[in-house]
């Protein structure tokens, strides 16, 4: 139970980080609105260094959702193998196959 509660929170930190990041990707849009809207062009824009750029946060957000998604992935895999379910059953509610499933549990297993 003390595992479900810490990848819970860290899922929770982990969405709040990624409100962040939409939060400065608006600011980031807005701003850009506002320098076109002047007249500048995406080259003075960008080498302005204004940062963090948009696609920057975005490659940021793009890795943390891997990441955390492999992590919740593995974790439910797991729990839900330990309560009787079947690779193959796993497989079906996931929508992936067997040796998928097979691969996160060896995961998960090699983590431990």
């Amino acid at each position: 139970m003390a595992e479900d509660e810490f990848l819970l929170t860290a899922l929770e930190e982990g969405l709040d980080d990624q409100r962040k990041r939409a939060s400065l990707i608006k600011k980031r849009i807005a701003q850009i609105r506002r320098r076109r809207a002047m007249g500048a062009s995406y080259t003075e824009i960008v080498s302005s260094n204004e940062t963090p750029l948009i696609v920057q946060l975005l490659t940021e957000s793009s890795t943390a959702l891997d990441t955390w998604g492999a992590e919740v992935r593995r974790a439910e895999a797991r729990a839900l193998y330990e309560e009787g379910l079947t690779m193959e059953q796993i497989a079906e509610h996931f929508g992936v196959t067997r040796q998928r499933v097979s691969t996160l549990l060896r995961r998960t297993n090699e983590a431990a």
